[in-house]
């Protein structure tokens, strides 16, 4: 997926830990995880505050979006008909 998530980055400039974020934001480490790896398929609004209010920081710090990075897609799909 063209969008990568910089939250490790933020948190080597703020000198926190994933555990800390994660409390101070109320979610669970192994969530914040998801969300930091990019695994994440969505993200709350809600999240993206709490994220952004203790990191002190803006949405794009944490986002950003990468063309060239789009995913390979699964070979177990059927091919589309090019006759129709």
């Amino acid at each position: 997926m063209p969008i990568v998530v910089d939250i490790d980055v933020m948190l080597a400039r703020r000198k926190m830990s994933v555990a800390m974020l994660a409390e101070r934001i109320g979610i669970t480490p192994a969530n914040l995880a998801v969300l930091k790896n990019g695994r994440a398929k969505a993200v709350r609004f809600s999240t993206l505050d709490a994220l952004c209010a203790v990191l002190e920081c803006q949405p794009g710090d944490l986002l950003r979006w990468e063309p060239g990075l789009e995913q390979v897609v699964s070979t177990d799909a059927e091919p589309a008909d090019a006759s129709a």
